[in-house]
């Protein structure tokens, strides 16, 4: 019988004859030639033979071919061998590898350990209150991520509601680089890295001078790291241009003028130095491709994949009575405040339009305030903020709500790397400028179907891990989400400018 483990193609080959049938076949004459003579002796032979044989059989495995269906796994350096027939001992063989996996194809980071006067020593550690004009108050606790949402363990499932904090809007600088030093493709050794990362928390250096007419205090800080890092070898290589890091404000803040009359802000952005670094930041400049605008942290940090997924699908199922809402509140001393237009728009609208007025809804400290409005509504008005970005946008897209934006600088100019291509799959636009002229945003909205609304919505849903910063439990993390791409898409870049710089050298 032909072993069941031979591949039917294995079976059908005849083997060749060996070399020595010749002899053989002449052996075999000369024993028949003599059994007549001594056949008891003959017997008695070819019993032990026999046996021999019988033990032969035994003693070698069945032969079999691998099973062309099974998973094969490649290892980078052949096993030892071992001749286990002529062992003379128990031969211990070793476990092979695990396979071969490049986690990080880009490259490694390394994180420079920087002094903490340009990082932790400019936050508030012992401060609780989340007054939004006191904005330091408790960003650093939890590494950036902020206190447990715990009211919300009164409308969300268990399982949910962990899941949320109070995180500050410009809690960004903290939290990546709480994550950064843990992630999976940070590097001790500078000279294996690709990419380097700055920890100065610039928007923190620079915020709490903002309100200040000091510009001098506003660029200390920023001065200070530069001639820190400038003294490193690894700067010099490239200029600073394989080096990135976070700023957890608006672009804006960074870009103070020449012009005695422009005193807003600090001039970081604009020293000589920082012409080639990389830096994320919530809002960027268009015309300067070094900005990389990333979403801002919202309250959701899912720390595994099944958290990420129960809560997608509570957002999907989840009951909307209302067609849209609108959560904000005016800024009096803006001239025609849009957002006081469209205050006043979805009051008139009700019960059609939900409303959160957070200059008398507690928005900064009771979660559920804005969480309900936005579970329960089809779409979410999103008009631009102090800048043309806005957290609430991504409040709105977290919730499973379709936003509606004003203007192309508030979403579909930022975010590239982790919004949808296609604007219309998952968000609508209405001009402010039509709002203003009297365009119906009640009717632009009821105009979509339910399928319609439902496919944006999916879309929504599905693009919730590209916008949000996982909490990982111990370290352990098994879906990709906004830091992820990012630092992903940092490494791509700068390798790709070392080989270019590399080949013209």
């Amino acid at each position: 019988m032909v072993p069941a483990c031979i591949p039917p193609e294995v079976q059908t080959l005849k083997k060749p004859p060996p070399k020595s049938a010749g002899f053989f076949k002449s052996s075999v004459n000369w024993v028949r030639s003599h059994f007549s003579s001594h056949p008891r002796f003959w017997l008695f032979i070819a019993f032990l033979w026999i046996q021999a044989l019988v033990i032969s059989f035994v003693r070698t495995p069945t032969p079999c071919f691998p099973d062309r269906t099974a998973v094969v796994t490649h290892f980078p350096l052949p096993l030892p061998l071992v001749d286990i027939a002529n062992a003379t001992q128990q031969v211990e063989i070793p476990s092979p590898p695990p396979p071969y996996t490049d986690e990080c194809p880009s490259g490694r980071i390394y994180a420079y350990d920087l002094p903490s006067m340009f990082n932790r020593d400019l936050v508030l550690p012992n401060c609780t209150e989340l007054n939004p004009w006191n904005w330091q108050c408790g960003i650093i606790t939890n590494h950036g991520y902020g206190g447990p949402a715990t009211e919300l363990r009164r409308y969300l499932p268990e399982n949910l509601f962990k899941s949320w904090y109070h995180t500050n809007q410009f809690a960004m600088e903290i939290i990546f680089h709480h994550r950064i030093l843990k992630h999976k493709c940070r590097t001790t050794d500078p000279e294996s890295a690709t990419a380097f990362y700055i920890p100065f928390y610039a928007g923190l250096a620079v915020g709490k001078f903002l309100w200040m007419n000091d510009t001098v205090k506003r660029d200390w800080h920023c001065e200070m790291m530069l001639q820190q890092v400038k003294k490193q070898n690894y700067w010099k290589r490239y200029n600073g241009s394989d080096h990135f890091l976070t700023i957890g404000r608006i672009t804006w803040d960074f870009r103070r003028l020449s012009d005695p009359g422009k005193t807003w802000g600090s001039s970081f952005l604009n020293m000589a130095a920082m012409k080639k670094v990389n830096r994320f930041i919530i809002e960027k400049a268009p015309e300067d491709e070094q900005d990389v605008s990333v979403p801002y942290p919202t309250g959701f940090h899912p720390k595994t994949r099944d958290n990420l997924k129960e809560w997608q699908q509570f957002v999907k199922n989840y009951n909307r009575t209302s067609l849209f809402t609108f959560i904000g509140a005016t800024r009096k001393w803006v001239s025609n405040d849009f957002r006081g237009i469209l205050l006043n728009y979805c009051r008139n609208e009700s019960p059609l339009c939900q409303l959160v007025d957070c200059a008398v809804s507690q928005c900064t400290t009771d979660s559920w305030v804005i969480l309900k409005a936005l579970l329960s509504s089809d779409f979410c008005l999103q008009p631009r903020g102090d800048s043309y970005t806005r957290r609430s946008v991504f409040d709105c897209m977290v919730s499973g709500s379709v936003p509606v934006f004003f203007w192309n600088r508030t979403a579909y100019e930022q975010y590239e790397w982790f919004l949808p291509g296609d604007p219309e799959s998952y968000s609508v636009f209405i001009d402010h400028e039509m709002v203003r002229n009297g365009t119906s945003i009640k009717q632009v909205l009821m105009n979509f179907s339910k399928d319609e609304i439902e496919r944006k919505r999916d879309k929504v849903i599905e693009t919730i891990p590209r916008i949000i910063y996982s909490k990982p439990n111990g370290g352990f993390r098994n879906f990709n989400d906004a830091l992820d791409i990012a630092l992903d898409g940092v490494l791509e870049r700068i390798k790709e400018e070392k080989e270019w710089v590399d080949f013209l050298r």
